[in-house]
C-alpha cells in the first residue's frame, strides 16, 4: 500500500511530500565504506551523485554544447512524442525513473493527458527536483502529478499500483541512465521492470550509441568544469553527511573511454598520497594516482539494445535515432 502523503506548506505553496523510500544515511556509509574499502580498484556507486546539488550540477552539464545525448532525447520525443497516445492502451499512469525537474516528460504528456485524464508519476531521490517538477506541471489541465522519492523498482512498483482497471502504465527511461549500470545488472533491472508491468504496457527506453571517441569524452570532461564539480561534489556530500575529511583541492576528475566495454569512466585520482578518516571511525588510504572509480556510461549499438530488451520480457516496436548526435529510444512493449 502506497502511504498517504503529508501535506506541508513551503512558500505559500501546497506541496504533497511524496510516498517512498529514500536511501538511509546507515545505507550510504555501509555503501561509502564497502567500495572505498576493496581491494584493488575503489569505487563509490553512482546513485549518490544525485543529492540535490549533484541534480542541480547536472542539470547544468546537460545544457552544455558538449552534451549532446539530452538535446538528442529531447528532438526524438518532439519528433514522435505525439504519437504515444495511439500506440498505448488508454495510459492511466505515466511513471518516469529519474524524472529530475520531468522536463523531458512535458514533451509527451499534454498528448496524452489531451485523451483522458492521467497520473504522473516522477520517481527520483532528489526531492528538491520532485518538488520542482510537481509545480512545473501544475499548469496542465487534468495532470495529476504524485511524485514518488524513492529507487527505480521501488518506485515502479508503487505508481503500478495506481493503475486504473482497464487501462494500462506508460514508464519512461530516459538520458540514457540505463547506461549507468554494468551490463548484467542492466539486464535484471529491465527484469525487474517487467515485472512491474502488465502484458501491453508500454516502456520507452532511452540509449546513447557508440560514436568517435573525440566526440564522447567532452560530454564528460567539459571545459567550463561542471562534470569536474559534479564529480567532486560525491565527496563534498560524504564530508556533509557521513562527518568525512575529504581535501577536494586533492582530487581531480578524470574521464576515460574503455573501447572494449563501451563505456565513459569517470573518476577521481588522488593526486597526492593520503589517508581520508569517514565518521571519526574508518579510515581509507589512497596512494598517488590511485583512483576511486564513480560513474560508468555503457554506450550501445541499437542491436544490442534490441536484444537486451528482447531477453527481459519486451518486443522492441520501433527505435528511433537521432541524426545529429547518435542516440537511440527504443519503444518496448511488455509481451
Amino acid at each position: 500500500m502506497i502511504p498517504i502523503p503529508s501535506v506541508v506548506c513551503e512558500n505559500s505553496y501546497i506541496y504533497m511530500k511524496p510516498p517512498g523510500h529514500p536511501i538511509l544515511t546507515s545505507e550510504f556509509e555501509a555503501d561509502v565504506c564497502a567500495g572505498l574499502g576493496k581491494a584493488g580498484q575503489k569505487e563509490l556507486y553512482s546513485k549518490y551523485l544525485y543529492d540535490d546539488l549533484g541534480t542541480a550540477l547536472f542539470d547544468a552539464i546537460t545544457l552544455l554544447p558538449e552534451y549532446g545525448l539530452s538535446r538528442a532525447d529531447v528532438r526524438l520525443l518532439r519528433e514522435h512524442g505525439r504519437d504515444l497516445p495511439k500506440r498505448a492502451f488508454r495510459p492511466s499512469v505515466v511513471a518516469e525513473l529519474g524524472a529530475g525537474s520531468g522536463e523531458k516528460a512535458r514533451e509527451i504528456l499534454p498528448y496524452i493527458v489531451a485523451e483522458q485524464p492521467l497520473t504522473y508519476c516522477p520517481i527520483d531521490l532528489s526531492a528538491a527536483a520532485l518538488l520542482r517538477c510537481q509545480r512545473d506541471l501544475d499548469d496542465l489541465h487534468g495532470l495529476k502529478t504524485l511524485p514518488i522519492e524513492d529507487s527505480y523498482v521501488r518506485g515502479l512498483a508503487s505508481a503500478s499500483k495506481l493503475r486504473t482497471a482497464g487501462t494500462s502504465i506508460v514508464v519512461l527511461f530516459l538520458g540514457s541512465s540505463i547506461g549507468n549500470f554494468e551490463p548484467l545488472v542492466a539486464e535484471s533491472f529491465l527484469r525487474a521492470v517487467r515485472r512491474n508491468l502488465a502484458f501491453g504496457d508500454v516502456f520507452l527506453l532511452s540509449t546513447d550509441l557508440v560514436k568517435p571517441v573525440e566526440r564522447m569524452l567532452p560530454a564528460y570532461d567539459d571545459a567550463l568544469g561542471l562534470t569536474s564539480a559534479f564529480n567532486l561534489n560525491l565527496l563534498a556530500r560524504i564530508n556533509r553527511e557521513l562527518g568525512a575529511d575529504f581535501n577536494l583541492k586533492k582530487f581531480q576528475h578524470e574521464a576515460r573511454y574503455n573501447p572494449d566495454e563501451q563505456r565513459i569512466e569517470m573518476h577521481l585520482r588522488s593526486t597526492e598520497k593520503q589517508t581520508v578518516h569517514i565518521n571519526h571511525t574508518i579510515s581509507v588510504d589512497l596512494q598517488q594516482g590511485e583512483t576511486i572509480w564513480t560513474e560508468s556510461s555503457y554506450k550501445f549499438r541499437p542491436e544490442q539494445v534490441r536484444l537486451m530488451a528482447e531477453g527481459a520480457g519486451f518486443s522492441c516496436e520501433s527505435q528511433w535515432i537521432d541524426s545529429e548526435w547518435p542516440f537511440a529510444q527504443s519503444f518496448l512493449r511488455a509481451v
